[in-house]
């Protein structure tokens, strides 16, 4: 009982972190339209960049007030000094300022849902990585899910270049940008899980250190070499700035439900529950942003989706011993 109750609520936590990403896309996507981002080509050149700056600044502020209302910040800066918390500050670099970077470049240049659909590749490459780094074996079924789901994603991309030549509205470098996220992301899952093996760092703790890590290399590194100090500045003083933060808030629920599955049913099965967030972006891009979706994007989100079930369904055993031993 004690066994079925862990993995019902790791299924449970990769439902809600989906329901939530779904969320934290399209809200990102209508900031990015906003005007203190679109006003000057500047602007729109740095605005993914800035804004996933400040998104994962905001959302290591709401995780640290979370551990301090929780009374655990004593045990999260003694995490911090483990091998494990390096582990997860290298997952960090993966899943923000690369993973996070490319997916808001791609929401800027071709919309939540696209973005949503060819991102939702990460948990193929995790699975592949989760071989080498986890060492766990992927069987026949779940290697036809990997064909399935790139077959996919290529559906998607040939159909993101054909309506390019018809309409300037979407730019075909977005299907690039997504790419890069789903490498970074799948990435980020599979070493974090590595990091999260032992007691030392606990999901909680994992993310804030995720969000501080890529909040202070984006603050340190990334905004400086590129240009964007004045145009952070100033978005601090336009109301924009309040949805940032309480998109923060969506994404920080999302990271949290996340990286809890992570812990209680293992990288690539959190993997597989945390992908239905395509399914939750197309239907809140559909209802509140009024975007219209073709036929053939959800069918290309239908395959991407049946593939990475089988993918992310392949390791039973393994998570089976994982949930014995937690």
């Amino acid at each position: 009982m004690r066994f079925n109750n862990n993995h019902k609520k790791g299924l449970g936590c990769g439902v809600i972190s989906a329901l939530s990403w779904g969320a934290d896309t399209v809200l990102m996507g209508f900031i990015l339209s906003l005007t203190p981002f679109v006003k000057t080509g500047q602007a729109i050149l740095l605005a993914p960049v800035i804004t996933a700056f400040l998104h994962d600044s905001f959302s290591a502020i709401w995780t640290f007030i979370y551990l301090g209302l929780r009374k655990k910040l004593g045990q999260f800066f003694k995490a911090v000094k483990t091998k494990s918390a390096l582990w997860v500050a290298i997952a960090a670099l993966l899943g923000g300022p690369v993973g996070m970077s490319g997916y808001l470049l791609s929401v800027k240049y071709i919309g939540p849902s696209y973005t949503a659909i060819i991102s939702s590749l990460y948990p193929a490459i995790g699975a592949i990585l989760a071989t080498i780094i986890l060492k766990e074996r992927i069987n026949k079924k779940a290697w036809i899910g990997l064909v399935v789901t790139i077959i996919g994603v290529s559906i998607l991309g040939i159909s993101i270049l054909e309506y390019t030549s018809t309409t300037s509205a979407i730019n075909p470098i977005g299907f690039i940008f997504a790419l890069v996220c789903a490498f970074g992301w799948g990435s980020e899952c599979v070493i974090c899980a590595y990091g999260m093996k032992g007691d030392e760092v606990t999901s909680e703790f994992a993310l804030q250190i995720r969000q501080f890590t890529s909040a202070v290399t984006y603050g340190l590194i990334v905004i400086p070499i590129v240009g964007g100090i004045g145009l952070s500045i100033e978005i601090f003083k336009d109301s924009v700035i309040f949805w940032i933060i309480g998109t923060a808030l969506a994404a920080t629920v999302s990271y949290l439900f996340y990286y809890t599955a992570i812990y209680k049913i293992g990288a690539t099965r959190a993997m597989g529950m945390n992908i239905t967030y395509v399914v939750w972006a197309i239907i809140f891009d559909t209802i509140f942003l009024g975007n219209k979706i073709s036929t053939l994007t959800i069918a290309s989100s239908i395959l991407v989706i049946l593939g990475v079930y089988f993918i992310a369904k392949e390791p039973d055993q393994e998570v089976q011993e994982l949930e014995f031993v937690k």
